[in-house]
């Protein structure tokens, strides 16, 4: 199976799941508990994804100067700052530790 092959397939397997979404009565979406996990799930992935994009690297973790940016934006967003701010600022703090040779 070809490269090519997977991601048509998986493609296809996401446009399906899409489309069984769309087949769901909304009186089922409504209720508190499935409107809870599909916002909290959402929140769970994106996450997962911001994790493994800063701290794997292959198949092993590597902590160097994104971790800290990523903590900076972590303390910035729990205190409402502005997102271009906690961009900004985490792309400063990334880009002194590399200056100074630390990660």
């Amino acid at each position: 199976m070809t490269l090519w092959m997977i991601v048509i397939i998986a493609s296809l397997a996401c446009l399906s799941l899409k489309l069984a979404g769309y087949l769901v009565p909304s009186t089922v979406l409504e209720k508190p508990t499935p409107a809870r996990i599909s916002n909290l799930l959402t929140v769970a992935l994106l996450s997962a994804l911001v994790g493994v994009q800063t701290f794997a690297v292959g198949n092993h973790l590597e902590l160097d100067a994104r971790a800290p940016a990523v903590a900076v934006a972590v303390l910035l967003f729990a205190f409402r700052v502005p997102f271009v701010i906690v961009v900004i600022a985490a792309a400063v703090v990334a880009a002194l530790i590399r200056l100074t040779g630390w990660g």
